[in-house]
């Protein structure tokens, strides 16, 4: 095949592309086409983005209308000589290059997806590669545009310099050299730009947060049906809130409501109670901030969450009742965060957070957070408000020092932030950065008991990591702990919007390579959530020298790597430099023996397995452990 494409690189053409003739390419060629639009867009599109735009630039790369398309150079051609298939991918090449560009602006109509058809509540993004794909496509997001399209038109289209030079000058590249010198800088990979990891015509499907947009949808029933009831709402005088802020107006006279209501009544702990208390939660935090004594917010912020209007934007983690409170609950804090006023209350089994512009009535947001039981590290701070990336904490009265840290880096040391009032400084929020991970910020925190991180997963309560196995796991913050995450830290972006409580990262195995070359370790991260369903848990494989591990396994409500259940089972496709493919797997150290069954079969005395195997297969795996119990393999 390779030195058929070779033969037509050069081939003439004569005449203008017939359309008919376009159309019939693009009818053919269109999953090598979405593939380069998608190699070609900017990585901080994200992945479930990029396929959507990769498919409309292909769908919208026609000539509109009947006429003829220009002709296109004979230098350009590369794909079967097929003129129709030159022209598509120089206007596909040539729009990918314009959203490669304007990313930070508005797109245009071309880039954008297209309005059918659509799947409401679903993400689409391509099947993961093993550890080799992770890499090229970092060496890939680190070029720019017009070098992604060198090394693209180079490796999978097989263009010569010369025709990758002029293909990018046609399409409004202003240095195709340049381009060219820098796509020789990552190493020629032509087998991994064909796999899945790069294919956006074959796609992995999953839900985005079912919980919340349940919720959304009967929050907006329910303000529906109280505007037909109630009527249009009074405009406030003066332009300022009302006594109720934003709440909606009172359905009912219920004494035991109108008493939560009451800021006179907020419960306010002693700045000294978690001192002499036996408990280290919620309950004895003090209430903190500047605008403690101010009644006109506590009553808002009160009122908003028995009876959130049309105006307030409502959110709360998965499991989280968002009803008002059933009596006074605690005040936690009240102040100025960035550009809003914020109000932090505590029911006994849930955090609540208002906030409100501090001038103007553009309208309020309402965040709940269930944290049952949480104590220690899990009631050691609070989210007040993200801004532009970074997310500042309320810490928990005992905490005596905080530090920002980059899992991503072990050995570098943590940065120390400063506390007023036990606000932290602001810091990055990993959690809420788009594009390709390349580092990881948590907070380390640091008591009378030791030292613990937690970070960020877009919550209200940040999770708290720890190392080691499951049941008796270590803190995260220890050399070893810091060691075993850091190729996986990136991972933890699995676990947004989840209601996680903690995660916890146990190297469950160590692998020889068939081919020599070292080991591979395997490592399973599980995510423990506040309402106990809806666990996460990832088995991840790294090769040698490797900065980053690889997802190869993933499963949710079940007990493996668990404190009930630390057994774990797992497998990947390995291909070893040689261009070898084999299977591997790994189990726990009580694993007695691996079979293999299905596309490859095999089995193997002790926790580890590796045969050969041909690419693409797909196997079942089964241990049976030293006391003859089976375990089945993380799908």
């Amino acid at each position: 095949m390779q030195s058929q494409d070779v033969a037509h690189r050069h081939a003439p053409v004569s005449g203008p592309v017939d359309v008919e003739q376009a159309e019939a390419a693009l009818v053919e060629h269109y999953p090598r086409l979405a593939r380069l639009a998608y190699l070609v867009l900017p990585p901080g599109l994200g992945r479930s983005r990029r396929v959507l735009t990769a498919h409309a630039l292909v769908q919208r790369a026609l000539p509109r209308g009947r006429r003829q398309a220009p002709a296109i150079p004979a230098q350009s051609l590369g794909r079967e000589a097929d003129p129709g298939y030159a022209y598509l991918r120089e206007r596909v090449l040539r729009t990918a290059l314009e959203a490669a560009r304007r990313r930070k602006g508005r797109p245009r109509l071309s880039q954008l997806p297209p309005l059918l058809p659509q799947v409401w509540g679903l993400r689409l993004f391509p099947r993961s590669g093993g550890a080799d794909e992770l890499a090229l496509d970092q060496r890939l997001s680190a070029l720019s545009g017009p070098a992604r399209a060198a090394y693209v038109l180079r490796d999978l289209e097989k263009l010569s310099d010369a025709g990758v030079r002029e293909l990018l000058e046609n399409a409004g590249v202003a240095d195709p050299g340049g381009a060219l010198a820098s796509a020789n800088s990552v190493p020629a990979q032509p087998g991994l730009l064909t796999s899945a990891e790069f294919d956006p015509c074959s796609l992995q499907a999953r839900p985005t947060d079912l919980m919340r947009r349940r919720q959304h949808t009967k929050a907006a029933l329910a303000a529906a049906v109280a505007l037909a009831v109630c009527g249009a709402l009074v405009a406030l005088p003066g332009g300022g809130w009302g006594p109720d802020g934003a709440a909606a107006p009172v359905y009912a006279e219920n004494p035991a409501a109108e008493a939560a209501l009451d800021p006179g009544r907020l419960t306010r702990v002693s700045p000294t109670a978690w001192r002499t208390s036996a408990r280290t939660d919620f309950a004895v935090w003090p209430a903190r901030g500047p605008l403690t004594d101010d009644k006109a917010l506590l009553r808002r912020a009160l009122a908003v969450w028995a009876r959130p209007g049309r105006q307030v934007r409502v959110s709360a983690t998965p499991g989280t009742q968002t009803g008002g409170p059933a009596g006074p609950p605690q005040l936690l804090y009240a102040g100025e965060v960035d550009a809003a006023h914020v109000v932090i209350l505590y029911d006994g089994l849930r955090i609540a957070r208002y906030a409100e512009p501090k001038s103007g009535t553009q309208g309020a947001a309402l965040d709940f957070a269930r944290i049952d039981g949480a104590t220690d590290a899990g009631a050691s701070a609070l989210v007040l408000g993200r801004s532009d990336g970074n997310v500042r904490y309320l810490l928990a009265p005992w905490v005596t020092k905080a530090a920002q840290r980059d899992l991503a880096k072990p050995d570098s040391a943590a940065t120390p932030l400063t506390l007023a009032g036990g606000v932290t400084a602001p810091l990055a929020s990993s959690a809420m950065r788009p594009g390709t991970c390349t580092s990881w910020t948590a907070l380390q925190l640091t008591d009378a008991s030791g030292t613990r991180l937690v970070t960020d997963l877009g919550e209200l309560v940040p999770a708290h990591l720890t190392a080691g196995r499951p049941g008796s796991p270590d803190e995260a913050s220890d050399a070893e702990g810091l060691r075993t995450w850091a190729p996986f830290a990136c991972s933890l972006a699995a676990e947004r919007s989840a209601g996680v409580s903690s995660v916890n990262a146990w190297t469950y195995a160590e692998q020889p390579l068939p081919d020599g070359s070292g080991s591979g370790a395997w490592v399973c991260t599980r995510a423990e959530t506040w309402r106990g369903a809806g666990t996460l848990t990832l088995a991840q494989f790294r090769t040698p020298g490797g900065a980053v591990g690889t997802a190869v396994a993933k499963a949710t409500d079940v007990p493996a790597c668990g404190p009930r259940d630390p057994q774990v089972l797992a497998g990947v496709l390995w291909k070893s430099a040689a261009g070898s493919w084999y299977l591997l797997a790994a189990g726990g150290s009580d694993t007695a023996s691996i079979r293999a069954t299905g596309g490859v079969t095999a089995s193997g005395q002790g926790p580890l397995l590796a045969v050969r195997a041909r690419q693409g297969v797909r196997a079942d795996l089964t241990g049976t452990l030293a006391d003859g119990r089976k375990v089945s393999g993380l799908p």
